[in-house]
């Protein structure tokens, strides 16, 4: 290292925090280290110093620490090599400095330079709406190459999200939602579970702050008794492993905030009744030949000593999960009356659940084998070939590969296939071949006959019947789950339609030659126009289809036989939309904006107190939603260009609809104390309310007008002391 290369530093101390984080990242790297290897993460140190010397992250620390700590990443969470630790220290690099491709290559080889143009982003690209989607596909093309990109990406978006709090709040929203929205859940289909769920954590802790907060005092709070029970149901345990002669490891791993989150939404229960809160993880020290006898002896022992639930058995050993998850899960009845999950994996099974998709490849004994991930990986080039879309459908598309549940079928030969949970006869037609889905007329499971919609279950065997007749109809997309099968529909519709469009083609061009019309660009224009189709191929396909009343176009005639389109008064999106996205200024809910429309989404309700945004819509002006709005995730992370900062006034001379609902113990007179502390107490107008009672339990619901989240949190209070009142909550807009 050069001795004035770090003279850029504020002071001493600041020079010295870096050279400690650096010497950090060597002891991460040691193990992966030789001569050369050393001396190429020092050169690359050097040169991703030097690069962002003038450079400062929005905290106004160096911006060398980010590389630095991605690298760290790289190498200590995700277990990847030298070629990997290299390209995160040079990663932003190419993008930010006058550093080239070229000069990469030159220095650390063409290995390096292919992986970093994957993790460069595509800087002309930044007017674009979709930005964000097509950085994605650009990183997934380079799946046919090497998989570190995709890694290393992951990498940089979890020290981004760790570093998130010097952002501004708007930017945090947007990052955090594209977060959730693709990287957690691509963390999750490479394996990388310690990082999928802090991302997810991270996610939450900057789009519902409050929520994140609660659940974390929450945990902290029940530590302490957690830690005892875990102790007291696990010693029985440690003492027979440690009599049978088992070297091991036993750890809790506590349920993630975001899970918790996810499970109280959609079981619909409070933080107190959530009882799987942690898993109990038995890791064992075996060779590989005895691993799954060793497993199974464990499972034994466990349930020797505590009654297992015999649905809630998962043999992830004997047929792991498609990204290489192998693991044993069983769910036990404590002496306390709670279940308990219990997790029984060699330490190479916990390596590659932990590192997911790099350790498989540390542990892949022969390189000509092919894993269910290769195959999965195969899945998406194939996907990248054949998609024809923009970027942002393919993303949704490619979002149908990350499946959490998968179940097994069967070919009639006894060929074991892999298919997410849900999915149907169709979708196994084409996962076999996509000529046997379009030609697929219906299926046979387990010998018995059933149409293209029947949902498989694991175990099952599938028997395929075609046709020559048959040919794919637009109605399948609705049949199928799997982002295969949708691909390989869509990609025939559109052949269909092409050769539709053929026949609509001449037909208008038969008519307007009838008219002494010319068939010119012009003239198909106005036509297309008048009937308001994006384009030439929907106009040909509608006349061919009889959608189309060409009478009409007739009268489009002028005197030089050429088609005119008579002038319309319309308002365009384009200005409103240009409008919006122009104003610096937030927009204030209350105030009077000249040319700006904008309501309340319903799927929301949003009241004055919550934190909102505004989101420009295509026929609707703006929509105010709140933060934690259901579609909130994807909103921003798809369309963040169209979301615009937005808060309310001061005033507060409105009312508006918030919806509560509650439960409780069914008692005579529990309707009238709950009416009388909205109306009376509190002089709150009801717009609605409903109760329903059933085995000693009331269920109710309750709309009404009231002035901001102060308002409603007051309301709320008082109805959680009526007698017998179990839990109160506001409901979500459109529930």
């Amino acid at each position: 290292m050069k001795k004035d290369a770090l003279d850029f530093a504020r002071d001493e101390q600041e020079k010295q925090d870096i050279l400690n984080a650096y010497r950090g990242l060597l002891r991460v790297s040691k193990r992966y280290r030789n001569p050369d290897g050393a001396r190429l993460i020092r050169k690359a140190f050097n040169v991703a110093l030097d690069a962002h010397k003038d450079m400062r992250r929005k905290s106004g620390e160096p911006y060398i620490y980010h590389p630095i700590a991605v690298a760290r990443i790289v190498g200590e969470e995700i277990g990847l090599g030298n070629t990997s630790i290299i390209c995160a220290l040079l990663h932003d690099t190419v993008e930010d400095t006058e550093i080239t491709l070229e000069d990469i290559e030159a220095m650390f080889g063409p290995k390096c330079r292919a992986i970093i143009d994957g993790l460069t982003k595509i800087s002309h690209l930044d007017h674009s709406p979709s930005i964000q989607a097509e950085n994605f596909r650009k990183m997934l093309l380079t799946l046919s190459d090497d998989v570190r990109v995709i890694l290393i990406k992951i990498a940089d978006r979890l020290h981004n999200m760790r570093t998130l709090g010097s952002m501004k709040p708007e930017k945090q929203l947007k990052i955090a939602s594209e977060t959730k929205y693709m990287y957690a859940p691509m963390a999750h289909r490479l394996g990388l579970y310690n990082i999928k769920s802090e991302l997810e954590d991270l996610s939450l802790k900057y789009t519902q702050p409050k929520v994140y907060e609660h659940i974390s005092k929450k945990l902290q709070k029940t530590k302490e008794v957690r830690q005892r029970f875990i102790r007291s149901f696990v010693n029985p345990i440690k003492k027979q492993l440690d009599q049978e002669g088992f070297n091991y490891k036993v750890k809790a791993r506590t349920k993630s905030i975001a899970s918790i989150w996810d499970k109280i939404n959609k079981k619909n229960i409070p933080f107190e009744e959530i009882y799987d809160l942690f898993a109990i993880r038995i890791i064992l020290d075996s060779e590989n030949e005895q691993e799954k006898a060793d497993c199974w002896k464990v499972y034994s022992i466990v349930t020797d000593y505590y009654q297992p639930n015999p649905d809630r058995l998962r043999d992830w050993i004997s047929i792991p999960r498609s990204n290489g998850y192998e693991s044993l899960h069983t769910t036990v009845m404590s002496p306390t009356g709670q279940w308990v999950e219990v997790q029984i994996r060699t330490e190479r099974m916990d390596d590659v659940a932990e590192k997911g998709l790099a350790a498989h490849f540390r542990y892949k004994e022969d390189g000509s084998h092919q894993s269910k991930l290769d195959l999965w990986l195969g899945e998406i080039r194939e996907l990248l070939d054949s998609s024809n879309e923009d970027a942002i459908d393919f993303i949704d598309e490619f979002k149908l590969n990350l499946f959490v549940d998968e179940i097994y079928v069967f070919t009639p030969k006894g060929d074991l296939r892999t298919l997410p949970k849900a999915a149907t006869a169709l979708d196994f037609a084409f996962d076999i071949h996509t000529e046997v889905g379009k030609k697929c007329i219906g299926a046979k499971v387990n010998h018995k006959l059933v149409p293209l919609s029947h949902q498989l279950k694991s175990g099952d065997q599938v028997e395929i019947l075609t046709s020559n007749k048959q040919e794919p109809k637009r109605d399948w997309l609705d049949l199928v789950k799997t982002a295969r099968a949708k691909a390989k529909i869509k990609t025939a519709l559109k052949e269909g339609v092409k050769k539709r469009a053929e026949d609509g083609k001449e037909i208008l061009d038969r008519k307007l030659k009838q008219w002494n019309v010319p068939f010119t660009s012009e003239n198909v224009g106005v036509v297309q126009s008048f009937f308001k189709f994006p384009g030439a191929t929907e106009l040909y396909f509608a006349i061919a289809e009889e959608n189309v009343d060409l009478s009409q176009v007739k009268a489009l005639i002028g005197k030089d036989k050429n088609l005119y389109l008579p002038e319309r008064e319309t308002k365009t999106q384009e200005r409103k939309e240009k409008t919006t996205k122009d104003k610096k200024d937030e927009l204030i809910i209350g105030e009077n904006y000249k040319g700006l429309q904008y309501s309340l989404a319903q799927c929301c309700s949003p009241i004055p107190g919550d934190d909102v945004f505004g989101f420009v819509t295509i026929r609707e002006g703006i929509k105010i939603h709140r933060q934690n709005c259901p579609n909130a995730t994807q909103l921003l992370s798809k369309y963040a260009y169209r979301a615009i900062k937005a808060r309310w006034s001061s005033g507060k001379e409105d009312e508006f609809i918030a919806g509560i609902r509650f439960v409780g113990i069914d008692d005579i007179g529990i309707v009238k104390r709950v009416t009388d502390i909205i109306s009376d107490s509190l002089n709150i107008n009801m717009k609605s309310i409903s109760f329903d009672s059933e085995d000693g339990t009331f269920t109710g619901q309750v709309k009404v007008l009231i002035q901001d989240t102060n308002h409603l949190d007051s309301l709320i209070k008082e109805l959680k002391k009526v007698k017998g009142m179990r839990r109160v909550e506001r409901m979500e807009g459109d529930e």
